[in-house]
């Protein structure tokens, strides 16, 4: 259940962040002078949030089958 809390916790992470102003106001980012451009540019955020839902949906489909596995062994 930690792995499925983990994944779930890490792609709303990955979902909502590049999304919010947290992202624009990246020190890092701002250090290097070519690296704010592509932070900033909505391909790579939408990539960022596309593995951000491959995460939640991983963890979905594991607690799914943790569930079904429990179902199967007559624990509830």
């Amino acid at each position: 259940m930690l792995f499925i809390a983990l994944l779930l916790e890490a792609g709303l992470l990955l979902v909502l962040i590049p999304w919010s102003t947290f992202w624009d106001r990246n020190y890092l980012a701002a250090l290097v002078p070519g690296l704010q451009e592509i932070v900033s540019s909505n391909y790579v955020r939408g990539a960022i949030t596309g593995l951000g839902l491959v995460n939640v949906w991983t963890a979905l489909a594991e607690l799914t089958d943790t569930r079904r596995a429990e179902l199967r062994s007559g624990a509830l």
